[in-house]
């Protein structure tokens, strides 16, 4: 459980939030999340039961109302993942792994690691690109969320297939 860079902290969120959209359920077993963790750069061991899929599960839910909320509210939303989860960084070489920084709580579970983790990529990303640069796709059909670290081009879809279904679908119907 090692603090990830900036890109990689944002990236988990983006991803943990968009495991449950209007497709069905990616994180369904623990084992669904030890894979979700690994894909993410996570090494071993990583040990999960049905209390830490909950638990996981409950943070995501914490965590998307962020990409929906006006600027207050996003940072309400963060600032209370923070206090509750999140510690002064501290460097640790835990299990022969390299030097690296921790911002969860000592033992923390999976869930906690990942409660301090994502609040703090989002919040560093949202203080750097400002939180009109967090966002929820716009296609009627679609919740995915995503980042949008690109000033000058706004975005309102979390795909080009999604943008491209939209416009199709908005071309059609204006269609005689």
């Amino acid at each position: 459980m090692e603090i990830q860079t900036p890109d990689r902290q944002v990236r988990l969120a983006v991803d943990l939030v968009n495991t449950r959209t209007l497709e069905p359920e990616q994180l369904t077993t623990p084992g669904d999340v030890r894979a979700f963790l690994l894909e993410h750069g996570e090494s071993e061991p990583i040990t999960l039961d049905e209390n830490d899929l909950a638990a996981v599960h409950a943070v995501r839910e914490r965590i998307r109302p962020v990409f929906h909320a006006d600027p207050a509210e996003a940072a309400r939303l963060l600032n209370e993942l923070l206090a509750e989860y999140a510690v002064r960084p501290y460097l640790s070489d835990h299990d022969g792994s390299p030097w690296h920084l921790h911002v969860a709580k000592p033992g923390a579970s999976w869930a906690d690691w990942l409660a301090a983790t994502t609040a703090l990529g989002l919040a560093s990303f949202a203080a750097g690109h400002g939180f009109k640069a967090l966002g929820s796709c716009a296609a009627v059909d679609c919740e995915r969320v995503y980042v949008n670290p690109a000033e000058r081009r706004p975005r309102k879809f979390c795909t080009p297939t999604c943008a491209s279904r939209t416009r199709v679908a908005n071309y059609r119907a204006r269609r005689p």
